[in-house]
Parts: C-alpha cells; sequence; structure tokens
C-alpha cells in the first residue's frame, strides 16, 4: 500500500495539482486585496459609498442577513472581472510572444521535392 500511495504521490498530475493550489491560494489573497482595498473603494465613490452587508429581514427572532449575500455576490463579479481581465492580457500577450516566436517554413524534404517532381512530369506526359 506505501508503494502504490509513493506512486500515486510522485505522478506529475498530482504535483501539479500541488502546485496550483499553493499558488491559488497566494493569487487569492493577491486579487482579494486588490477588489478589497482598490477596486471597491473606487467603486464606493461612483456610488456613493453604497453597502448592501446591512440589509436584513428579520422574522421573529430570526434575522435574515439577505445583505451580506448580495455583497458577497457583487465581490465575487468584481473577482471574476479581475480574473478574466488578467487572464485576458496573459493569453495576448502569449500569443504575441508566439508570433514573434515562429519560424520561416523550412525546405521541403527530398522525398516532397522528388514527389513534386514525379508529379509535375506526370502532369506534364498527359
Amino acid at each position: 500500500m506505501l508503494k502504490e500511495f509513493r506512486e500515486f504521490i510522485s505522478r506529475g498530475n498530482v504535483i501539479d495539482l500541488a502546485v496550483a493550489v499553493i499558488i491559488g491560494a497566494a493569487f487569492t489573497a493577491i486579487v482579494t486585496s486588490l477588489v478589497d482595498d482598490i477596486i471597491t473603494p473606487i467603486l464606493g465613490i461612483f456610488l456613493g459609498g453604497v453597502n448592501f452587508s446591512g440589509l436584513a429581514l428579520t422574522i421573529g427572532a430570526a434575522s435574515i442577513n439577505y445583505g451580506n449575500f448580495i455583497q458577497a455576490v457583487i465581490n465575487f463579479l468584481i473577482v471574476a472581472w479581475v480574473i478574466f481581465l488578467m487572464v485576458r492580457g496573459l493569453n495576448q500577450l502569449q500569443r504575441r510572444f508566439s508570433r514573434d516566436k515562429e519560424e520561416a517554413p523550412s525546405e521541403p524534404s527530398e522525398e516532397v521535392k522528388l514527389l513534386t517532381e514525379i508529379r509535375d512530369l506526370l502532369r506534364a506526359g498527359r
């Protein structure tokens, strides 16, 4: 069983997943800070400081804090938009660099040249 576990852990997919989770956790802190400390205050200026987290509905002794849910949805949409813009920018950079690295088509192989000659001779003989 230990041998199977070692094989499972040593697979590339598991290690890649572990690295992705660690980087994702660190990236989450960066994006959360970006949203909480930069984007939300800027939106607050334009929206007049609207904060939905105080909205609640009280029924008897129970309090339904639907404002927190609305605020969480808004925060999610902001985070999703920021991540979309970052991924979009990275994809554009990647495409730009891959276009720069493309090489001119190489010379056809001898086999292709010979087949082309044979084709041309056969066409000429018709």
